[in-house]
């Protein structure tokens, strides 16, 4: 199967590209924001009228399963998500999340290190419990520097 990897990722899965679904992912591979399902439906809607939030969230689920998306909770009350591999960021990236404004710094710094600690943590578990592992995510809750000026 030829296209694009979340294309075949779906085709093995056994779902179709629908037109949806190609808008879905094209708005998540044009941005390097965590975007909602209210922020991507809003888009959506510019490029086709006629979808649904419900598509919207439905699709998101979907891709979130097979993991196309990755799907974040940043302590705001309202899911969050990535593409995976989007080609707007660094492949693999952990993230600092503002617990005051909100915001979500993506780094990478140490990523290095903590992939190695990680890989390890990673088989150890897979061992002991007998669990296929297939992704990580690290979140850091804190305070930017913008909101500590402020208090």
């Amino acid at each position: 199967m030829r296209g694009p990897w979340w294309q075949k990722r779906l085709y093995d899965f056994g779902y179709r590209l629908t037109s949806p679904r190609q808008i879905i992912i094209n708005i998540l591979r044009n941005t390097d924001k965590h975007l909602s399902a209210e922020d991507i439906y809003i888009d959506a809607i510019k490029t086709n009228p006629s979808i649904g939030l419900t598509t919207v969230y439905r699709t998101l689920d979907l891709f979130s399963q097979i993991g196309v998306v990755q799907k974040f909770d940043f302590g705001e009350g309202r899911a969050r998500y990535e593409l995976t591999n989007n080609p707007l960021k660094k492949d693999h990236h952990h993230h600092l999340v503002c617990v005051n404004c909100k915001s979500i710094i993506d780094y990478t710094d140490f990523v290095n290190e903590e992939l190695e600690l990680m890989n390890k943590t990673e088989k150890a578990l897979s061992e002991k419990y007998q669990f296929n592992i297939f992704h990580h995510t690290i979140n850091f809750y804190g305070m930017c520097s913008k909101c500590r000026i402020k208090e």
